[in-house]
C-alpha cells in the first residue's frame, strides 16, 4: 500500500495529538482508523511514527546533557591543579580551597556562579588595614596627609594590577570577556616604560586591581581573621613596596603646583567625548595634549604630564 508518509502532514493531522482532543477513548476510535485508511495511514503507523520522533528526542537532549555535563568537569579538573600553583606563590595553602577558587572566578565565567566579587569586598578593607598599620610604626613623624599618599600608592588600581602581573595571577583568572582579555595584554604590554608606577599615564583593568584584594580577602577568611598571617602573604606580593624616596606626585598635581608657583595660567580642554583627548593650555599656548579614549582619567593625565615637563623644561628647572 502507497502512503504519503514524506508528505508534509494537512492541518487535521497536526491536532491529532492536541491535549484539546480525546482521540483515544472507545468511541472515536473507530472513526480515527476509518480516516486514516482514507488517507494511506494505519493507526499502527502513526503510533509508531510519534514513538520514534519522541524516541529520538530522548536521545538528542541526553546526548546534550553529556555533552554539557564534560565540559563543566573538564573546566572544573582544569582548574583545580591550576590554582594549586597558586598556591605556591602565594606560599599559603588554604584549608578551604573553595575560598581559592571563588578568589578567581570574574562574573563572567558562566552564569549564577559565585564570583570574587564578596571576597574583594574584603581584601579591599584588610589590605587598607595592613598597609595603614604598616606605615604608621615605620614613618612615625609623618603627618596623617603624607601617610595617606603613600598609602594610596600602594593600592590603588594601578599598584595592584601591577602585582597581578608580576606575580602572574592573571594567568590563572577564570573570566569568559574578551575585551578584558584585551585590556590586560595592552596593560602588560605598557608595563615596561614605567618600571614602578606611572601615575595614572596607563591604563590598569581593574579586574586585575580585583583578583589581588580577592586573594588577600580569600587568605584572611581562610586563616581565621589573622592580620599577621594575611600580611604575611601580602606583603611579599606587595614588593616593591612604594617608598616616601620613590614617591612620585600626580602629574595633574605637579603641573598646578609649578603653574600656580610660577604665575602661570593654566587651562585644560576637555575634548574626550569628541576625540577622547585633552589638551592643556598655558599662558595662551598649548602645552600639552593626552589621548586615551578607553578612559577620560588617563587622557588628562597624559595631557597633564605632556604639558609639566615642557613647562619645567622652558622656566630651566628640574623634573
Amino acid at each position: 500500500m502507497q502512503t504519503n508518509m514524506g508528505c508534509a502532514p494537512s492541518s487535521w493531522m497536526r491536532s491529532l495529538f492536541s491535549p484539546s482532543k480525546n482521540w483515544f477513548s472507545a468511541q472515536p476510535i473507530k472513526a480515527l482508523s476509518t480516516r486514516l485508511r482514507d488517507h494511506g495511514f494505519s493507526l499502527g503507523d502513526l503510533l509508531r511514527a510519534r514513538r520514534v520522533k519522541e524516541q529520538a528526542t530522548n536521545v538528542l537532549f541526553n546526548k546534550i546533557s553529556l555533552l554539557l555535563q564534560k565540559e563543566e568537569n573538564n573546566l572544573r579538573t582544569e582548574a583545580l591543579p591550576r590554582l594549586q600553583e597558586v598556591e605556591e606563590i602565594l606560599g599559603y595553602t588554604f584549608k578551604n580551597s573553595d575560598l581559592l577558587e571563588e578568589a578567581f572566578t570574574h562574573a563572567s565565567y558562566q552564569e549564577k556562579c559565585l564570583s570574587y566579587e564578596r571576597l574583594e569586598y574584603v581584601g579591599d578593607s584588610v589590605l587598607n588595614i595592613l598597609i595603614t598599620k604598616e606605615q604608621y610604626f615605620l614613618y612615625p613623624n609623618f603627618p596623617p596627609g603624607a601617610l595617606s599618599s603613600l598609602r594610596s600608592a600602594n593600592v590603588d588600581t594601578e599598584k595592584l594590577a601591577r602585582v597581578a602581573v608580576k606575580n602572574k595571577l592573571h594567568k590563572y583568572l577564570r573570566l569568559r570577556q574578551p575585551v578584558l582579555r584585551k585590556q590586560i595584554g595592552d596593560f602588560v604590554a605598557a608595563l615596561p616604560k614605567y618600571p614602578l608606577h606611572s601615575n595614572g599615564l596607563i591604563d590598569a583593568p581593574k579586574v586585575l586591581a580585583d583578583v589581588v584584594e580577592s586573594t588577600i580577602g580569600a587568605i584572611f577568611i581562610d586563616s581565621n581573621s589573622s592580620l599577621e598571617t594575611t600580611w604575611e602573604v601580602a606583603k611579599g606580593l606587595l614588593q616593591p613596596i612604594i617608598t616616601p624616596e620613590v614617591l612620585q606626585t600626580h602629574p595633574v598635581k605637579k603641573l598646578y603646583e609649578t603653574c600656580q608657583k610660577h604665575g602661570l595660567k593654566l587651562q585644560l580642554v576637555d575634548l574626550w567625548s569628541k576625540e577622547g583627548a585633552y589638551e592643556v593650555i598655558v599662558d595662551k599656548n598649548l602645552k600639552g595634549r593626552g589621548k586615551c579614549r578607553a578612559k577620560k582619567e588617563v587622557a588628562l593625565n597624559r595631557a597633564a604630564n605632556n604639558a609639566y615637563i615642557k613647562v619645567v623644561t622652558k622656566l630651566g628647572l628640574k623634573q
